[in-house]
């Protein structure tokens, strides 16, 4: 199938491992340009060549902390000079915050600036120019629906959910879509070493809690991201769709 994306600009966030890399490299291979953001400049510059290699295309490489309220502006400087416009934002940066149940208010607001405001905050910075085209597609990478524990970075998600399906009604009529995309156990740096960091662990968790019998790739996000932000999702907003294997238990 043709998604149609030769030529769409798209920015991926959290760019430096894991999904984003996933998502871009999916991307690039359906013939978009990229840009690149994450902290770590060493990793961008590594991926971009990579896909420079395979596509003949070398994306842009921005280092920056979304966690700075600046960087969201810095971010659009860099992609408007590059390629004079966005079409594709994908909205990947932020980390799992597990915490406890009395953790103080600095653990939340953490998570909130992770898992909420910098999305928020970079969607703000290129909707002026998505509403003069009439035309964007803005993916946010989430997380678990149904938290295992307290979970300072998945409120986040949540609070990403309810502002996505929000913004995805007052933007339907100029052409941009806004979905959420929670991803269940994906073979990253995350899962990897933080979550489950041994054979045995992703064994147990596997049998307990994920159907398909396997922890996904990254680039089982990307395929997914690649078709929302295709052309032929016109009609698809307002959404809120797992990549778990049959992970998610129950509709919400």
């Amino acid at each position: 199938m043709n998604l149609e994306l030769e030529g769409k600009v798209a920015l991926v966030t959290g760019a430096s491992a894991g999904i984003g890399v996933g998502v871009a490299k999916v991307l690039a291979r359906e013939g978009a340009d990229l840009a690149l953001a994450a902290r770590r400049r060493e990793r961008l510059d590594t991926l971009a060549a990579e896909i420079a290699a395979e596509t003949g295309r070398t994306p842009l490489t921005i280092a920056a902390d979304l966690t700075r309220a600046a960087a969201a502006e810095t971010i659009r400087a860099a992609v408007d000079n590059a390629f004079g416009r966005l079409d594709i934002l994908v909205n990947n940066a932020g980390a799992s915050r597990s915490v406890p149940p009395d953790a103080p208010d600095a653990a939340w607001d953490e998570a909130m600036e992770l898992k909420f405001n910098m999305g928020r905050r970079l969607t703000t910075a290129f909707l002026a120019g998505m509403r003069a085209r009439k035309w964007g597609r803005i993916i946010n990478i989430t997380g678990l629906l149904e938290p295992m524990r307290t979970n300072a970075a998945l409120a986040g998600c949540a609070a990403t959910h309810a502002w996505a399906k929000g913004l995805s009604r007052d933007l339907a009529p100029e052409g941009i879509t806004v979905n959420c995309i929670p991803p269940g156990r994906i073979n990253s740096e995350q899962i990897l070493e933080r979550l489950h960091p041994s054979e045995e662990a992703r064994r147990h968790f596997i049998e307990a809690h994920i159907p398909i019998g396997y922890f996904g790739e990254p680039e089982d996000i990307g395929h997914l991201v690649a078709f929302l932000a295709s052309p032929l999702a016109r009609y698809i907003t307002g959404t809120v769709i797992p990549v778990d294997g049959g992970m998610h238990r129950f509709i919400n």
